[in-house]
Formats: structure tokens, C-alpha cells, sequence
């Protein structure tokens, strides 16, 4: 009798391993922290590596924490297709921007807010691929600036070309004064020494 239970337990711990070494955990990555402008889009990056065929089992599930506190709040969802939220703050905002046979789950906020500041969360689950880790994203929102980086950037190096511009122009001036200076010295010389 006791040898049986042994054979018994034996065969059930014998596919419990066998259960786990079939199943693979579902590696998740995010950026860490990100951040964007209040009043523009921002596409929250989301990519995952599975070992189990892409099929119609995979569902993402987006998840919000706010830095102000409180409870988590349903962000995105998909299961063969994209079921963006019907209430909440991220109606109408939140959009589908994965590609899922690219193993890639992102979605985009459309037009930030301040409220919108805190940790978002990207799940995968592909079965028989369920456990793992869960990408997070730290993000902060900050003010809209009326001018771009880019415009900035193009002011400031117009700038410093113009300078460069000027300085040359300005030493060249010189220089031909000197030049010019010299020649009438020479020349008032050689006519005060024919005079003498």
C-alpha cells in the first residue's frame, strides 16, 4: 500500500514539472521612465518574447497607478482585438498602437494631462505562457512649450553661424585697413624722399 501512494505521488509530482517546464514565463519590456508634454500624444512602448505560438489565446491588459494615490484604473485591453476603455479617463484617449504578430503591445495617450502622471502597467499573457514580469512605465507629464526643441536647436546654431559670420568680416576689415594704411605710408615715403 505505502509503495503504491510512493508510485502514485511519485507520477503526480512527475507531471506538476513536467506542467511547469511546458509553461514559460512571458518576458515583458517597457521603459522605464518616460516623459511628455501636456496637450500631445505619447506612444507608451510595450514589446514581449514568448515561447508559445502567437494565437488567439494572447491577451494585454493596461493598467493605471496615479502618483497622487488611490486605486489602480482599467487602461486598455486586448483579446484578438483592441478593446479600448468605454469609461474612465482614458476614454477616447487611450488607442491601440501594437502589432501583436511583432510581439509588440504598445498603446498611445492622446493629449496628456497633469492627472496623468503616475505608473502604467503592460500584462501579457499567451497560454500556455501566463507567468512573468510586468513592464512598467514611470510617466510624468510636463508643460506644453510653445516652441520646439527643434526651433530652439536651429535659433542657436543660426546664432553662433552668424557670429562666426560677423568675427570674420570684422578681422578681415582690419587686416585690409592695415593693408591700405601701410600702402599710404609706403607711398607718401617714396614721394618725400623724391622730393628731396
Amino acid at each position: 500500500m505505502i509503495g503504491n501512494n510512493r508510485c502514485l505521488g511519485g507520477f503526480l509530482v512527475g507531471i506538476f514539472l513536467t506542467g511547469i517546464y511546458n509553461a514559460s514565463a512571458v518576458e515583458v519590456y517597457t521603459t522605464a521612465a518616460m516623459e511628455g508634454k501636456n496637450g500631445t500624444d505619447l506612444t507608451l512602448r510595450c514589446t514581449f518574447r514568448t515561447n508559445a505560438p502567437i494565437g488567439k489565446l494572447l491577451t494585454v491588459s493596461w493598467n493605471f497607478r496615479p502618483q497622487a494615490g488611490g486605486s489602480d484604473e482599467y487602461v486598455f485591453y486586448y483579446h484578438d482585438e483592441p478593446y479600448p476603455p468605454e469609461s474612465g479617463r482614458f476614454k477616447g484617449r487611450a488607442v491601440w498602437s501594437g502589432d501583436v504578430s511583432r510581439k509588440d503591445a504598445s498603446i498611445t495617450i492622446r493629449d496628456l494631462k497633469f492627472t496623468d502622471n503616475g505608473t502604467f502597467y503592460c500584462h501579457v499573457k499567451n497560454p500556455p505562457d501566463v507567468y512573468g514580469t510586468v513592464g512598467e512605465i514611470h510617466l510624468r507629464v510636463v508643460q506644453k512649450v510653445s516652441m520646439s526643441e527643434f526651433y530652439i536647436l536651429g535659433v542657436a546654431i543660426g546664432g553662433a553661424t552668424a557670429a562666426i559670420i560677423i568675427l570674420v568680416a570684422i578681422t578681415a576689415s582690419i587686416q585690409y585697413c592695415r593693408k591700405r594704411r601701410r600702402e599710404n605710408e609706403l607711398s607718401r615715403y617714396g614721394e618725400d624722399s623724391t622730393d628731396g
